[in-house]
């Protein structure tokens, strides 16, 4: 099913993403837990991809595997600013075969050594090419706190909206701590003309760790109260991740009781964690 359709039905919808392995041996392990996530019945599901297609094949492999064994819409990523023209082609050949018509066209974090493909560097053109190659329901990333690369919030917008023009579905948001950004965001895009549905992405930071390399891969800002939580209750795992899936469940409550009617929750790979939140929030997605 094409998550444009999930996102007009007249309720509040939760998605789940999970991350494939990077190598071949954890494969199974990866898998498991992403279908003991699937086997919560969420209304999507997003499963990630490695910069360069170093895990393009497992992306492919667990998004077939969830939709065909748990009825589950699958969003499967993929990135280029890595890749080739002729490797995306085969990529998206893979998808289609595989009955997978939902893609999250991303540029790609840049590698460490710097080496950048020569066919891309903007996910617009990714969207442009994917636009001619099949008929995909495309959604792409937005950064409420401006993307960490662009020094000034406008111009991000700026580049948010050759994406959407490009031919975008919809958006999903970099995860966020504060719900005051991702409503300030929503007015800001509104204003520059970009109507497509934006999905709110929300991260349970479980442990103290996950916080420090979510801070420093997405520059978000992290509010003092959410601080003083991981400061108090970081070196005692179980007590983090209840108060880490609290934080996030109120978080989400706090944006159905606004209004918004679409939420993406960045599982990590923790069943656990999402069933908790899915329990959590069993009255209130009805």
């Amino acid at each position: 099913m094409r998550i444009s359709e999930i996102l007009k039905q007249d309720k509040v919808t939760l998605s789940l993403e999970v991350f494939p392995p990077k190598t071949s041996e954890n494969y199974e392990k990866t898998a498991a837990a992403a279908k003991k996530i699937a086997a919560l019945a969420p209304d999507f599901m997003s499963v990630t991809y490695g910069a360069g297609g170093g895990t393009g094949a497992f992306t492919a492999g667990i998004a077939s595997e969830i939709q065909q064994e748990y009825g589950v819409p699958v969003l499967a990523h993929l990135t280029c600013v890595s890749s080739s023209r002729p490797f995306v082609t085969d990529m998206v050949k893979r998808y289609q075969e595989l009955g997978i018509e939902n893609i999250l066209a991303l540029r790609g974090d840049i590698p460490a050594d710097g080496r950048v493909s020569e066919d891309y560097r903007h996910a617009s053109e990714l969207i442009r090419d994917l636009k001619e190659l099949g008929d995909f329901c495309l959604g792409g990333a937005c950064y409420p706190e401006g993307h960490v690369e662009c020094v000034h919030k406008e111009d991000d917008i700026g580049y948010l909206k050759e994406k959407v023009d490009a031919g975008l579905d919809f958006l999903t948001t970099q995860l966020f701590f504060d719900n005051n950004i991702y409503y300030n965001f929503l007015y800001r895009i509104r204003e520059r003309g970009i109507y497509v549905p934006v999905i709110a992405g929300i991260m349970p930071i479980t442990n103290a760790k996950q916080l420090s390399r979510s801070v420093a891969m997405s520059g978000t800002d992290v509010p003092q109260r959410f601080r003083q939580i991981v400061d108090h209750y970081g070196e005692n795992p179980a007590a983090m991740q209840q108060a880490g899936i609290i934080y996030a469940t109120e978080q989400i409550i706090d944006l159905v009781a606004n209004g918004i009617r679409h939420i993406h929750v960045y599982t990590m790979n923790k069943p656990a964690v999402a069933a908790q939140i899915m329990e959590h929030l069993s009255e209130v997605l009805c």
